[in-house]
């Protein structure tokens, strides 16, 4: 089963995901000062604080939640949607990580609006009512939240140096197509003549290439374009895990600019301390509704909301096993 396709909107990919390579790597004591006052930048207190503070869905003990957003604005509109919306799960419980992609076409209960889109929900009410139509939908408890906007993400990915991800066969096509137009907006003076991509297989790519990556969804699905956005995820976790600390302060510079979260900067550094002390900086991934003709559905359901993702109640079991449990789907056996 594959999602509606939607060539007109461009996947911001993981342009959050800056902020995930800030929460995972090891800054030494000595900075610790110029790293509290950087993140102290990037704090932002707009969310109703009761809305992560009721602990009235499903939490645990050693097990922190944190919803990623990656909005689709661009400069000068005053409304966005929210393009991606993944869960980062730090499990000090069963020493893990783990990356729950929520599927935008989810149709979900939006609370004042009805029945609609999971990502209608942040232009309605921003990160507050995201955060509450998520909990209520999913009875996930959010502990914490991170948002980036589209912009930062070539920025990123060249102050790394380049991401290497696979590029497979059927997927070159694709993304060299996009190619001339992202290299356009790049604005890195260094980037030098464009250059196409030639060739499957690991590659590190640069910002406008890895955007062109991120772009691709004719030749498969929204799904693939979903695994595609944790893999690079995965990429950008382990440039940061081999970048040099000399090169921490031009990162933080470059990606800072485009976060806000509701943690404070000893939030950060201490949930970041946890991440390294699991050791294993791999993600276990899945996504939400599952993607299986049993536990949901796509489907058109009418002319003005169009192709919508429901899912069952029990696949919420899955889910909660996942984050919670730390049960892969594949091996869940409600899945069978």
């Amino acid at each position: 089963m594959s999602r509606k396709k939607n060539k007109k909107r461009l996947s911001p990919l993981a342009k959050f995901v800056i902020f995930l390579a800030v929460l995972v790597v090891a800054f030494p004591l000595a900075a610790f000062g110029y790293l509290y006052f950087k993140l102290n930048s990037i704090h932002d207190s707009s969310v109703n604080s009761d809305i992560l503070n009721n602990n009235q869905y499903k939490n645990e003990k050693g097990i922190t939640n944190i919803l990623l957003i990656g909005t689709d604005e661009r400069p000068g509109e005053k409304t966005s949607r929210s393009d991606t919306m993944m869960i980062l799960t730090i499990d000090n419980k069963n020493k893990s990580l783990k990356l729950t992609s929520l599927a935008r076409d989810a149709y979900v209960d939006i609370p004042g609006h009805g029945k609609q889109k999971l990502t209608h929900a942040y232009a309605y009410g921003k990160e507050s009512l995201l955060i509450e139509t998520i909990e209520k939908n999913f009875e996930v408890d959010i502990q914490d939240y991170a948002t980036v906007n589209f912009y930062s993400f070539m920025d990123i990915v060249d102050a790394l140096g380049g991401v290497e991800v696979d590029v497979k066969e059927n997927e070159i096509k694709e993304m060299n197509k996009f190619i001339p137009e992202t290299y356009k907006w790049d604005n890195n003076p260094n980037k030098g003549e464009i250059k196409y991509i030639e060739h499957a297989g690991n590659q590190k790519l640069n910002g406008y290439q890895l955007l062109s990556y991120s772009r691709i969804r004719k030749n498969d699905s929204a799904f693939e374009r979903d695994r595609r956005q944790r893999n690079v995820i995965q990429g950008l976790i382990n440039g940061v895990k081999n970048l040099p600390v000399t090169k921490y302060p031009e990162l933080l510079n470059t990606i800072l600019p485009y976060i806000k979260t509701n943690m404070s900067p000893t939030e950060i550094i201490g949930l970041g301390t946890k991440v390294l002390s699991m050791g294993n900086l791999d993600l276990k991934q899945m996504e939400f509704p599952i993607d299986d003709g049993v536990h949901s559905t796509g489907h058109i359901i009418s002319h003005q909301t169009g192709w919508v993702l429901e899912f069952t109640p029990d696949s919420l079991d899955i889910l909660h096993d996942f984050i919670f449990k730390d049960i892969m789907p594949k091996d869940n056996p409600n899945m069978k």
